[in-house]
């Protein structure tokens, strides 16, 4: 069996992983709306909130406010590694 060669000039596009592309809208200055959030991982709002939560007990803290009638969830720190 012989393996293919990749061809000249095309570079390999690593995409972030689910949860770090939810993570990087999370540390955000402005944090990120359980919209923006579900329409990003394509969930329904009940279990991007669970996310969040699952977030909150890995021991990242997360920060939430309203902005003209919108909540807006922010990591304010993260856990020590």
């Amino acid at each position: 069996m012989t393996k293919t060669k990749k061809p000249e000039g095309i570079e390999t596009i690593i995409v972030p992983s689910k949860p770090q592309q939810i993570l990087d809208l999370l540390t955000r200055d402005c944090g990120a709306t359980l919209a923006e959030l579900g329409t990003l991982a394509n969930w329904l709002p009940h279990s991007t909130r669970a996310y969040l939560t699952g977030l909150r007990k890995k021991g990242h803290v997360i920060d939430s406010g309203n902005v003209d009638g919108v909540r807006h969830y922010r990591i304010s720190s993260s856990p020590e590694a």
